[in-house]
């Protein structure tokens, strides 16, 4: 449960995990220069990054934090770690917000402060105009339907998301971190979600993405993949049907059950990597 803040000033964090993107992560980060709401800070986690990404970030004022963990699990988690604000949004290098995008965030979350994460969709700016719509709902409409089931709530969708610093630090210690190949927004999500209310804000004009998960190579397929491996590792104590009613009773994982499963996924998880 999330209590409400005494009224001061939100600082706010943004994270933007990055490798080899050099291109994309200088578009990115003018657009967040041209916020009607300023970030306090900006952290840009280059994922041993072989091109000038990082000298990109701190030529635009951000701070840099290196992560030499392969995978986004591992860069995004460091970044969260890093923020120092009361909220954390993260996007990914090839997003583009609108100005009011951390104006938004913010207000979505102080709407309800028993809220502790609100997510939301994204629009294509790229690729075949006809193809950007149907495209969108394929990927984000299958994505939240799929997941919501899974969860039992909304999912957060890493590409547009905003957290309260309190929830990041209840779950820190609990996310999959090191294996590449597990989605860290539906791992987040399923961490969130087990004392957390998610709540899936409902516009997504306000932000842009790169449409290359359907390029060529990108592997769209992938990430189907990695995300129903993501829903079995946390089974059985998360099979839909447990955790929907456990959630409805209010109760969670016992640490004693968070920590065997934990042990399982970090045991898959270096296999999955050799």
């Amino acid at each position: 449960m999330i209590l409400p803040r005494e009224h001061r000033p939100v600082r706010a964090s943004v994270v933007v995990p990055v490798k080899d993107d050099a291109r994309e992560l200088a578009a990115c980060l003018a657009a967040l220069a041209r916020q009607s709401r300023p970030a306090d800070e900006i952290v840009v986690v280059d994922n041993a990054s072989s091109d000038d990404s990082a000298d990109v970030a701190r030529a635009a004022g951000a701070v840099v934090v290196r992560c030499d963990v392969p995978g986004i699990p591992a860069a995004a988690s460091r970044g969260y770690d890093a923020a120092t604000g009361d909220v954390i949004l993260r996007l990914d290098a090839d997003c583009r917000p609108d100005e009011a995008w951390i104006a938004r965030m913010l207000r979505s979350l102080d709407e309800d402060p028993s809220v502790a994460a609100v997510s939301a969709g994204a629009a294509f700016v790229d690729g075949p105009r006809l193809l950007r719509r149907p495209l969108e709902a394929l990927y984000l409409g299958t994505y939240v339907v799929l997941t919501s089931a899974a969860l039992g709530h909304p999912p957060v969708f890493g590409s547009n998301v905003a957290m309260r610093r309190e929830a990041w630090e209840a779950v820190s210690a609990h996310v999959h971190r090191d294996d590449p190949e597990l989605h860290d927004d539906l791992d987040l999500a399923f961490h969130l979600g087990e004392r957390h209310r998610v709540r899936w804000v409902r516009r997504s004009r306000g932000m842009g993405m790169s449409m290359r998960p359907f390029g060529p190579g990108r592997g769209f397929g992938r990430r189907l993949v990695r995300g129903m491996r993501t829903v079995a590792v946390h089974w059985p104590e998360e099979f839909p049907p447990l955790r929907w009613s456990r959630r409805a009773v209010g109760r969670s994982i016992t640490p004693r059950r968070r920590a065997r499963r934990s042990g399982e996924a970090a045991g898959t998880g270096s296999q999955a990597t050799r």
